[in-house]
This record gives C-alpha cells, sequence and structure tokens, in this order.
C-alpha cells in the first residue's frame, strides 16, 4: 500500500490540472505517476522520468516524491543539489521555450521563488527523514551495544564471584580439614584400640583426598576471572584467639594494636586470613613447631598509620608426626593479592633458624 499511494496521488494530480482528455501533457503525467511504483529501487532514473511531467503536463506531486525519494536514499550533496536544480529548472521555464518572457520582473520573479520553494522542500524533508533514519539506527546499535556489555558485565561477575569463591574455600575448607586431619592423627598414634585407629586412618585420608579436590577445584575457579576486589566475610581481629584456640599448635600471641584505632573491615578481615592461612602452612609444613603471632600497629606523625600482622615459625620438630596434607599453592598468592588490592605488601620467606615467617602490612584506610 506505502508503494501505490504515491501512485494514486500523482494519477490524481494529473488528471486535476490536464483533465480527462488524453495529450502529451497527460501522457507525461500519467508516465510519471507510473514511474514511482519503481521509486525505491531505482530513485534517480525514476526522478529523471517524472521531469517530462512538471515541465510539459505542469503537475507536481510525482516529481517532488521523486525527488524526496532521492534525499531519503543518497547521500551525495551534489547529486541533490543537481536533482533539485533540476527540478526548479522544470518548474520555472514554461512549456513551450518560446513563452518564456521576463518583460513581468514582478510575476518572473514570484514563479522563480515558487520554483526554488518547490524544489527545496522535498530535499529538506528528504534529508530529514534519512538523518532520522540513521539516528534510529544508531540508537538501535547503540542499545545492542549496551545489551552486549551488560551481558559481559554479568559474566565478569560471574567470574569474580568463582574467584572468590576459590579464595573463600582455600581460606576457610582447608583450615578446618587440616585441623580435622591433625586430630586424627593425633589419635591414630595415641590409641590402642584397633577399631579406633583404623578409623582415625580413614579420617586423614578423607581429609588428604578432600584437600586434593578442594585444590582442583580451586584451580579451575581461579582459572575463571581474576578478583580486585575485597571479600566480604565476617571474621576479624577479634576472631583470632579463638582461631588460635582451635589450631591445636604451640603458639604465642602478641596484640600490640591500639583497641581505640579504626580499621576497616576489609583489612580486619585481611589480617584475619593471613594468621589463618600462615597457621595452616606451619601446621603442614613445621609440625610441632612453636608459632609466634605478632599484631601491631605501624606509621609516625610523618607515615600513614597501618597494620603490621606478622606470623613466625621455627624450624619443625623431627618427632613430631607429619601430616602429609596436601598443598594448592594458592595460599600465599592469595594473601598477596589480598595486600596488594588493599595498597599494602606481603613478604614470605625462611629465615635462617630453618623456620618461616609471613609479614604482611597494610593501611588502616583501605
Amino acid at each position: 500500500m506505502p508503494v501505490l499511494v504515491p501512485a494514486l496521488l500523482a494519477t490524481v494530480d494529473a488528471l486535476l490540472v490536464n483533465g480527462a482528455g488524453f495529450g502529451l501533457g497527460m501522457g507525461m503525467s500519467l508516465l510519471a505517476a507510473v514511474a514511482l511504483l519503481w521509486r525505491r529501487r531505482f530513485p534517480v532514473p525514476v526522478f529523471l522520468a517524472t521531469l517530462p511531467g512538471i515541465y510539459i503536463g505542469y503537475i507536481w506531486f510525482a516529481p517532488m516524491i521523486a525527488l524526496y525519494t532521492v534525499a531519503t536514499h543518497r547521500t551525495d550533496r551534489r547529486l541533490l543539489g543537481a536533482a533539485g536544480l533540476l527540478l526548479a529548472v522544470a518548474h520555472f521555464v514554461p512549456y513551450p521555450v518560446s513563452d518564456f518572457s521576463l518583460s513581468d520582473r514582478r510575476q518572473t520573479a514570484l514563479l522563480l521563488v515558487d520554483a526554488l520553494v518547490t524544489a527545496a522542500t522535498p530535499v529538506t524533508l528528504g534529508l530529514l527523514t534519512r538523518t532520522r533514519r540513521e539516528l534510529a539506527t544508531r540508537l538501535d546499535e547503540l542499545t545492542r551495544s549496551r545489551a552486549r556489555e551488560d551481558r559481559l558485565l554479568a559474566d565478569q561477575v560471574l567470574a569474580t564471584e568463582r574467584a572468590r569463591l576459590a579464595r573463600e574455600m582455600h581460606d576457610v575448607v582447608a583450615h578446618q580439614v587440616s585441623l580435622i586431619s591433625l586430630q586424627a592423627g593425633a589419635v591414630q598414634i595415641s590409641t590402642r584400640d584397633a577399631q579406633a585407629r583404623d578409623g582415625a586412618t580413614k579420617i586423614r585420608e578423607l581429609s588428604v583426598r578432600t584437600l586434593e579436590e578442594l585444590r582442583h577445584m580451586v584451580g579451575i575457579l581461579r582459572a575463571a576471572g581474576a578478583d580486585t576486589e575485597e571479600l566480604t566475610p565476617q571474621p576479624s581481629l577479634a576472631d583470632l584467639p579463638r582461631l588460635i584456640e582451635l589450631s591445636a599448635l604451640d603458639v604465642t600471641y602478641d596484640n600490640e594494636c591500639d583497641p581505640a584505632a579504626e580499621r576497616s573491615e576489609p583489612v580486619e578481615r585481611a589480617a584475619f586470613r593471613t594468621v589463618q592461612e600462615a597457621l595452616t602452612n606451619a601446621r603442614k609444613h613445621a609440625p610441632g613447631a612453636r608459632v609466634r603471632v605478632r599484631v601491631a600497629g605501624t606509621g609516625t606523625g610523618t607515615t600513614a598509620p597501618g597494620l603490621l600482622v606478622e606470623v613466625r615459625n621455627g624450624p619443625p620438630d623431627a618427632a613430631a608426626p607429619a601430616p602429609d596434607l596436601p598443598g594448592g599453592g594458592h595460599g600465599l598468592v592469595g594473601l598477596r593479592e589480598r595486600a596488594q588490592s588493599l595498597g599494602g605488601t606481603l613478604r614470605a620467606h625462611r629465615t635462617e633458624d630453618g623456620g618461616f615467617v609471613v609479614r604482611a602490612e597494610l593501611p588502616l584506610g583501605s
């Protein structure tokens, strides 16, 4: 229907201007009306086919609609200017050309203005329509782009949550499972009941297998994406005494922090996780060793205040049984990432006496 409407309007225009009789003007006008059926596929040839209709038959609708179509489908400004000029000339110059006269200047000026307006109107409307379509297309592309960005953001959030889960699993589950294995080892050594000894052996084997599976899962989850934000578990410095009590290690705890000092929750959580991971490593690699946990404030009047967390263990006791627990290799890496994400540092190295020290410095305002 939208294709037929312009042709019908041009036909009505031809009948109103040229009457019911058939002549050259009527023939050119009807030809222009029929040509509009192909205006979208061949806009420029159709426009040229309508020019005889306005020049000979004095019709307006067909050439103006054709010029409007050219303006909406072609971006060449020189082509639009030439097409508009041709329409203005065809409208301004009478048929036959011998009737052209400049004696009446006022009438000539009015005809010239009418011709220019007749040519400029479809070009202007066509440019406005094309601009509107381009804006609509760009808006649609922008909407699709925003949708893609939302999907990518959702995937990134999912990857971040996987990395958070991996780190939390390593910090919490590995610590608890290693405690279970240690307690089972103690029962295995101390008990004289064969059935209890077998049960403790199975518990240790299951603990080791669980840690191996955990290590594999942690590797998969950490490979899914990196985490630059801090986690949101609840433990803080106030929970350190309970953690040390449950560690089943010979631990000396020195808390030199100012109770009135304000520390952000991510800093306290990072300090707790640092001690937790260091105790787990001491249990794995230095059984029977003495451990010293020290938490203190840092900074003076010239430097920003911070929090120092130091866990130092001595060499392992040769008489103590080794727990033989697997290690995933992610613990110290995760602690270092935590410290760096908060603007702090973490160093871990062996000591001269054969022990190991983990030292984290965290700014309070992180």
